[in-house]
């Protein structure tokens, strides 16, 4: 039988997704900083910002030198899938991960996202999260 090689060029997140969560827990992050933690170019991460600010998922001022973004509360997927679910979920999941962290040996447990530094978008609060037991990761 043929060994089958694993296909290892995607992702279950996109770029937008990523960047949409970095923007929620910096709001004055710089565009050079979103292109090097997603690994693309500034020209790239700044056409998502522009899609994400068309769409209507932020909103962009400029403060001085820098951009001050704002993720829109209530927004919905885009998928009609899972159009009648708002974004907020996910992106407080995301927020709450540290890119830095070693995964937990122990639990698949979450601790809830790191207070952040001055006022942050205004996104509903985070429900409680189900029990993840019985559900094969």
């Amino acid at each position: 039988m043929e060994s089958v090689e694993p296909r290892s060029s995607w992702t279950f997140l996109t770029n937008h997704a990523r960047i949409l969560a970095m923007i929620l827990r910096d709001s004055e992050i710089r565009l050079r900083d979103l292109a090097s933690s997603c690994q693309l170019t500034e020209r790239a991460a700044g056409a998502i910002v522009r899609d994400l600010e068309t769409a209507g998922y932020l909103t962009r001022v400029r403060r001085g030198r820098r951009n001050h973004y704002e993720v829109t509360p209530g927004t919905l997927f885009r998928h009609p899938a899972e159009g009648h679910h708002e974004i907020a979920n996910l992106l407080h999941l995301l927020v709450g991960l540290d890119p830095r962290a070693e995964p937990a040996a122990s639990t698949n447990r979450m601790a809830d996202p790191p207070p952040r530094a001055g006022p942050g978008p205004a996104m509903p609060p985070r429900p409680a999260r189900p029990s993840s037991r019985g559900i094969g990761v």
